[in-house]
């Protein structure tokens, strides 16, 4: 016989069909016992007496809190900093030079890291951008920043990071960039930290994403894995939207913008493939 709170087949579908349609993240049915878990502490956390009960708060709750504290456990942020670091090499040596051929120096470019995680990534564009490209101080550089975790952006805003984190970091960049904590910890300097905007954004959600708008560079890895054809093509739309003619945009190693979206022509550069929104004109 079924404990009263344990989370059926039926319950399952009907959780992932509600979690979909608010975040574009899919399911599957291997997933279970990750998303059992969480909901079962989800319903012991808030007395709820069983899913039925803590699902009908879930979808009538106003304010969405329970939605969001639930998004903020669903959601996996395993990050560290360089990570993928040719796509670094490639923003340094060959994105931005293409970009700045449509810039005068003074205007502004618009970088957008999405998610953010816990800003390993976004402050390793800031080092990188810092230590390798010569013509930082000819341009404005804005860094943006976003997640749909609550909790992690935090968390990004503190800049503090465990020495896994940073396994990746020489000795002479922690001890130019970061200061290290007692307990072992490193905390990023102020300045870059100060140089980040984080937000918080659900990437198919228009009203997020509408200010987003005028960006260079997108660097979106290993997101779009966990969404459906459906979302994915939505998000490559909104994408295309935010960014610049000529803009570009990264993703994970084992993702396919080809595979997504026929928006964008594929640039194979020496560091990197990535993805180009074509310029005026341009097929």
């Amino acid at each position: 016989m079924m404990a009263e709170n344990a989370i059926s087949a039926e319950d399952f579908i009907k959780f992932s069909e509600f979690f979909y349609r608010k975040t574009g993240i899919s399911f599957e049915e291997s997933k279970r016992y990750f998303v059992d878990k969480r909901l079962m502490e989800r319903i012991a956390a808030t007395s709820s007496t069983n899913f039925k009960a803590y699902f009908s708060m879930l979808r009538f709750q106003a304010s969405g809190a329970e939605t969001q504290i639930l998004t903020n456990l669903m959601t996996v942020n395993e990050t560290y900093f360089f990570r993928e670091a040719y796509q670094f090499d490639c923003l340094v040596n060959s994105m931005l030079e293409e970009v700045v051929q449509y810039k005068q120096p003074g205007e502004t470019i618009r970088i957008w890291s999405i998610p953010s995680s816990s800003g390993e990534e976004p402050y390793s564009i800031v080092i990188y951008l810092l230590e390798h490209w010569a013509k930082l101080n000819q341009y404005d550089v804005e860094i943006l920043a976003s997640d749909i975790d609550t909790a992690i952006l935090e968390t990004a805003r503190r800049g503090i990071f465990t020495s896994r984190s940073v396994q990746n970091v020489s000795q002479e960049l922690l001890k130019k960039y970061f200061r290290k904590l007692p307990g072992g910890n490193w905390q990023i300097s102020d300045d870059i930290r100060d140089s980040v905007d984080f937000s918080r954004v659900n990437l198919i959600e228009a009203g997020d994403t509408r200010r987003f708008s005028r960006i260079d560079v997108i660097f979106c890895r290993n997101l779009l894995i966990y969404f459906d054809d459906i979302s994915r093509q939505a998000a490559a739309k909104t994408f295309y939207q935010a960014m610049s003619p000529g803009a570009f945009i990264c993703l994970g190693h084992s993702e396919s913008m080809s595979r997504m979206s026929s928006l964008f022509s594929v640039r194979k550069f020496k560091d990197a493939i990535v993805y180009q929104k074509p310029l005026r004109g341009q097929a």
